[in-house]
């Protein structure tokens, strides 16, 4: 009987431990599933120097072209950027307004590439940028300084005013 006892106490001693080994598993891992964006600073030459400068905006607003969305909301004093870009399309357009009514109309032509993460993590969207049109009515110039886009905040776009 007391061989009985102690083989239900095992049994239940074992039943216990087994399940909180596997309650306490860890989750897969996606956070390298977060959305890949596009990071800009904002610069300007120093006329006298010739050297750059980092530049602040006053007042923001960025919306995508032909719809509803709004990417930044009268932002204050600016000197830096995230920007998405589509997923559905090879090119984003991007309209930055200023204050006074001025706009500027930037579009960013890319690549879209998926590729499989995981089975828990499903798949992720590599994005790259081949090229950059932009109006010039407040924003002088464009560089690209990294192509790829990514979650690790480097710096892909500069723009000068």
């Amino acid at each position: 009987m007391r061989t009985l006892v102690k083989c239900i106490i095992m049994g239940m001693l074992a039943g216990s431990l087994t399940s909180l080994f596997t309650a306490c598993s860890e989750e897969p891992d996606c956070s390298a599933n977060a959305r890949a964006m596009i990071n800009c600073n904002l610069f300007t030459h120093n006329e006298l120097t010739g050297a750059l400068q980092r530049d602040t905006l006053d007042s923001l607003t960025i919306t995508a072209f032909s719809t509803d969305s709004i990417i930044l909301n009268r932002g204050e004093e600016v000197t830096a950027l995230i920007l998405p870009l589509r997923y559905t399309a090879d090119s984003t357009v991007l309209v930055f307004h200023y204050t006074g009514r001025t706009t500027d109309t930037v579009t960013l032509h890319h690549t879209n590439t998926p590729y499989f993460l995981s089975m828990d993590c499903g798949y992720q969207m590599q994005q790259a940028l081949t090229g950059v049109s932009y109006s010039r009515h407040r924003l002088d110039s464009i560089h690209i300084t990294n192509s790829e886009a990514g979650i690790y905040g480097t710096e892909n776009l500069q723009l000068f005013y």
